[in-house]
């Protein structure tokens, strides 16, 4: 914008973020197909995240090969993360 003085910068993401996008936004796909189909979403990636069996998800949408290039390791530390950081701030709000 011309007269703007602010200067704006590129924001920068490392490989890190960007594959914690690409897998929330493929959870998301997956949850959405199961949704869909009237299934459990929740309790459905559970059974899978817990036994590693694809035929917890279903195919439609191309879900089950979605969730297969979802490092299940990965999505069950992270999942933990958010779950713990959310425990702490209601922690430190009083809640």
């Amino acid at each position: 914008m011309a007269g703007d003085t602010k200067k704006q910068e590129t924001q920068k993401m490392n490989a890190i973020q960007i594959k914690n996008l690409t897998m929330r936004g493929n959870l998301l796909k997956v949850y959405e197909a199961l949704d869909v189909k009237n299934y459990n979403a929740s309790s459905q990636i559970i059974g899978y995240l817990l036994t590693d069996d694809p035929t917890y998800i279903t195919t439609y949408d191309d879900a089950r090969s979605i969730m297969s290039r979802i490092d299940r390791y990965e999505l069950l530390y992270d999942m933990l993360e958010n779950y713990l950081e959310a425990v702490k701030k209601e922690a430190r709000n009083g809640e």
